[in-house]
């Protein structure tokens, strides 16, 4: 057996833990904290393969291993990769209090609602997303996703976005505070509130355990969150009614179940919706668990969409102006929807698609605009399909009788990125 200690944020290590052990893996703060047996192997983890190998000398000799981990090595730790190798049937895991729980615990706060997102060893962007669109997130951090990393992408994502000149209004921003946890469990703990702009202007060093993202008003300031909260809305593809806009100028909801479908947006994506209109199309992003943004060029549709999002519980990032000029200051989508369908229309679609990394949906009501949408995104890297969407709702008719009310037809082109294949490989 293999036995797998998670030690540094709860109790001690019991002492009879060690005894026998003839091979001991663990990190050099770990290894430093406990008395070995004399006769153990000492290995300090690095790169994990030369270890993996001589753990699994010792287990073909029947010789017993210990691996000592942080907190839970079974929450974003080391029990995957021993199980891939080794089979679960082979460990002994003790878990300890993860870096999480300790460090929600430090601050006094619930974390059953809370999204939790590694960026250890892995593109930060997606643990940005989540902290964008949730109000509760803890991060698991790593070299070069960090706080200041964190905090850097997030200081501009909350209030007055950048290219914004009109602010959202406060109970609407979804402002962030950033609890940073560094060496749980150790003697030289440290938990500090910061500001993402704080947070961006120091370096941390190499002891950060876990970052806590916060919304002030809706963590902080008494509005209570749900309790193990579903993984994503009941229904999508909401009513007209369901949002606050002017003179029907809203995507309809049949445009909207399909735009949904051809946008994907997912926990850890950014959309954008651009030409937002009432921004039916961002909340809804946002609703289904992707950070929103949403562009609109009228003040009035800006605080329209700011309502819009305060109604249904979600964040979404509005930006005050025109595209495409103002789309340059903004992080890159993994996918976008444009509505509307101006004389600017090629050009927004163009930037766009030099932006977007999965896939840009277009909806237009103008059969004229069509060509043009599909050329710039056929010259942007996509691939292109589109359908024409005319459909006719029940309408009821005196005498107890119904009609079918005929809808404006709507175009909805849809692009999905091609891969960029290496030259010279054979495919």
């Amino acid at each position: 057996m293999i036995t797998v200690v998670g030690t540094g944020t709860g109790a001690p290590l019991p002492p009879e833990t060690l005894a026998g052990a003839e091979l001991v893996v663990g990190g050099r703060r770990h290894l430093d904290a406990v008395r070995l047996p004399a006769e153990a192997e000492r290995i300090v983890l690095g790169p994990l393969a030369p270890a993996l190998d001589t753990i699994e000398e010792y287990v073909g000799k029947d010789r017993p291993v210990v691996v000592l981990a942080s907190g839970d090595p079974g929450f974003f730790g080391i029990v995957r990769v021993l199980a891939e190798r080794f089979g679960a049937d082979r460990l002994d895991v003790r878990a300890g209090v993860s870096s999480v729980a300790a460090a929600f615990a430090r601050v006094g706060l619930p974390w059953d609602d809370a999204v939790v997102v590694s960026a250890h060893g892995r593109d930060p962007r997606t643990a940005v997303n989540v902290c964008r669109a949730h109000p509760k997130v803890a991060v698991l951090t790593g070299p070069g996703s960090g706080p200041a990393e964190l905090g850097a992408a997030l200081r501009h994502a909350f209030g007055k976005p950048p290219g914004g000149s009109l602010p959202v209004p406060a109970s609407a921003s979804g402002a962030r505070v950033l609890v940073v946890a560094s060496a749980l469990g150790s003697a030289v703990e440290r938990v500090e509130w910061v500001t993402p702009a704080e947070a961006a202007a120091r370096d941390w060093g190499p002891d950060v355990s876990v970052v806590l993202c916060l919304d002030e008003a809706r963590v902080l300031g008494g509005v209570r969150t749900v309790a193990g909260a579903p993984a994503g809305p009941a229904g999508w593809a909401l009513d007209e009614r369901e949002f606050a806009h002017r003179d029907s100028m809203i995507t309809k909801f049949e445009v909207r179940a399909l735009a949904l479908a051809r946008l994907g947006p997912r926990l850890g994506d950014l959309v954008w919706d651009v030409g937002a209109g009432s921004g039916s199309v961002a909340v809804e992003c946002a609703r289904l668990g992707a950070a929103a943004v949403a562009v609109e060029k009228a003040a009035d549709g800006v605080e329209r969409i700011a309502a819009n999002a305060l109604a249904h519980g979600v964040h979404v990032d509005v930006v005050h102006g025109s595209a495409p000029e103002v789309l340059s200051g903004l992080p890159d989508p993994d996918a976008v929807f444009i509505g509307g369908g101006g004389a600017e229309l090629p050009a927004v679609v163009t930037a766009c698609a030099l932006r977007a990394r999965r896939t840009v949906v277009v909806a237009m009501a103008a059969l004229d605009r069509v060509p043009a949408a599909r050329t710039a995104l056929t010259g942007g890297g996509f691939s292109c399909d589109g359908v024409l969407l005319q459909s006719s709702r029940l309408a009821p008719l005196p005498g107890d009788v119904t009609r079918l009310a005929a809808a404006n037809p709507v175009f909805l082109l849809w692009g999905t990125r091609i891969p960029v294949s290496d030259e010279g490989v054979d495919q």
